[in-house]
């Protein structure tokens, strides 16, 4: 069964494998929880089950030092879904959640609504008030009431770096589109709405698809024109996007713009997923439309050549 977001409380007569976080970003470190939280499921004849929390929990016990999101809702149950997990719980995170002792989560959530019989975590795992409910809690919760704490060892990348979400902020922060793909195990996206845009890119050659303003709680690599795979309902196509305001016609409003190469149609309406694959170079003003339709044609031919030798990536289904 593909992943699906359902209400707390899920009828587990013979109870399920589990595991808790945030799971920002659902990257090659939350991959491999999930990909053994499945495996287990399977040899025991269970469920497997995702518990996360929407608002990120520090956007609640700490907002000054909340992260701006890898994957906001949305985009983190579809990848839950691919991992092929059988559900999953969206729990509010509330200030009243917050203050939960670690024993009380386990015993009236994951024990008491979720039946769990084993907990998968990362090796720097705690939740509970505080971050109290460390592994050595958990080893100990599990010995008194009955089920199995299995913990994974950290995922690296080839220089020995461990991976992280906040490693992957850091990389897109810093426009390393690169070295975030590493730590993702896939090219960062970001996903919206078609709107009509007021259709100037059509007067140099150059239609564009524009995306709905995202949400403020996602992060966005720095502004600049980038290759990127256009995933559409059809299929997936190469384009090149342009991130930001556009100067050279005295528009400073920061937008999302997407030229779709090889392919025409209306999308208006449509959810697509833009892959972002190199960033080709920053936002600048032009002398006129002939220099900017000029350099939109070298970006083109940057783009092209870079999308030739890069690995594809899924389309939407």
């Amino acid at each position: 069964m593909s992943a699906t977001e359902r209400a707390i409380g899920l009828p587990l007569p013979d109870g399920a494998v589990i595991t808790v976080g945030t799971f920002d970003g659902v990257h090659r470190g939350h991959h491999d929880v999930l990909t053994t939280l499945v495996r287990h499921a399977r040899a025991r004849g269970v469920p497997s089950v995702v518990i996360t929390f929407d608002p990120h929990p520090l956007e609640v016990v700490n907002p000054a030092v909340a992260p701006l999101l890898l994957t906001l809702r949305d985009e983190k149950l579809a990848l839950f879904a691919e991992a092929g997990v059988s559900y999953v719980a969206v729990l509010p995170f509330t200030a009243t959640l917050a203050a939960f002792e670690a024993e009380r989560f386990v015993d009236e959530v994951l024990l008491g609504r979720f039946a769990m019989r084993e907990l998968l975590v990362g090796h720097d795992h705690g939740f509970g008030r505080g971050r109290m409910g460390d592994i050595d809690v958990l080893r100990t919760l599990g010995q008194s009431r009955d089920f199995q704490v299995v913990v994974l060892p950290p995922v690296h990348t080839a220089d020995g770096s461990a991976i992280s979400s906040t490693a992957i902020r850091q990389a897109l922060a810093a426009g390393e589109l690169e070295r975030a793909a590493l730590g993702l195990g896939r090219p960062y996206s970001i996903s919206g709405e078609v709107v009509r845009g007021d259709q100037r890119g059509r007067t140099i050659g150059y239609p564009t698809l524009n995306l709905a303003p995202l949400s403020e709680r996602k992060l966005l690599p720095p502004d600049g024109v980038y290759a990127v795979r256009v995933q559409l309902p059809e299929g997936a196509y190469g384009g090149m996007l342009n991130l930001g305001p556009r100067p050279t016609v005295g528009d400073l409003v920061r937008r999302i713009e997407t030229h779709v190469f090889d392919a025409g149609a209306d999308w208006y309406g449509a959810r697509i997923r833009l892959d972002f694959v190199a960033r080709l170079r920053g936002t600048r003003p032009f002398a006129g439309l002939d220099a900017l339709k000029s350099q939109l044609a070298e970006d083109e031919r940057q783009a092209r050549a870079l999308l030739a030798t890069a690995e594809p990536t899924a389309a939407l289904s």
